[in-house]
């Protein structure tokens, strides 16, 4: 197992889709109001194969437009021989739509250990209606863009718009080469889990989804869970994804919020 593992379970199995004709059910700007810092714990089996942080940089000007900037890092357990020492660094430019969404224009891999920056790139021309994407392999092409679009990790925000909201959703994702979609189910039923972030048991809204025409890594396609916390900004706690003969878990171990 390689970096590749964790780094797909993040990008997938925190995602919530949406349907593109309409606005999200929560507005966006309100995941905005405080700064937020997350660290996950991702485990396969009995193994802890490494950490997941995540956060937001200041904003940037990019193209002529200001645009959000979410950061995650991926470091690998160095303990763990299969997967030995790696560190990933994830990030995307997005804007607001005029519909409410978080819509990419750029999202980057840049690959630390090995110091090969921007190893993945994929940027959406919306003037073209075009996604471009160059991968790990040095293999480039051109898709068909497909609104509202995203590639990687902005997926973790779209999912805190749905949680617990009673609406199903459909995402259109670009990844590993193409495009697909995931479908989610957002039920409001919520039910009492433990993590390590909090003192307390907490309430939490699982959605269900599983994914259309994309395959992640290590086999992963098809059904999935996440958890949400019952607050104003739907905490992403946990997801599982199967991935070959186990399951893969991302549990949040670390929050910090502050007042902007």
């Amino acid at each position: 197992m390689k970096k590749i593992l964790f780094t797909g379970i993040l990008c997938v199995l925190m995602a919530a889709g949406l349907k593109a004709q309409e606005g999200p059910p929560k507005a966006l700007d309100s995941l905005f109001t405080v700064k937020e810092t997350f660290r996950y714990e991702v485990k396969y089996g009995f193994f802890k194969l490494g950490w997941v942080d995540v956060m937001l940089l200041p904003d940037t000007l990019y193209n002529g437009k200001m645009h959000k900037h979410l950061f995650t890092k991926i470091t690998s357990n160095p303990k763990i021989p299969f997967v030995g020492t790696e560190e990933d660094h994830f990030h995307s430019f997005f804007y607001e739509d005029e519909n409410g969404y978080p819509v990419t224009t750029k999202y980057w891999k840049d690959n630390m250990d090995e110091g090969l920056l921007e190893e993945i790139v994929y940027t959406f021309d919306r003037e073209a209606g075009k996604v471009y994407y160059q991968e790990e392999d040095n293999t480039r092409d051109t898709l068909d863009l497909v609104e509202p679009a995203t590639a990687g990790h902005v997926i973790f925000l779209f999912s805190r718009l749905y949680a617990g909201t009673d609406v199903n959703s459909r995402l259109p994702v670009f990844v590993t080469k193409k495009g697909g979609f995931v479908n989610m189910k957002n039920p409001p039923k919520l039910e009492k889990r433990d993590y390590a972030a909090f003192d307390e048991p907490v309430n939490a809204y699982l959605s269900t989804g599983t994914t259309e025409d994309i395959e992640g890594p290590f086999g992963f396609s098809g059904d999935f869970r996440a958890w949400f916390l019952d607050d104003d900004l739907r905490v992403p706690l946990e997801a599982r994804v199967k991935v070959f003969l186990g399951n893969a878990i991302i549990r949040l171990i670390e929050y910090k919020k502050e007042e902007l």
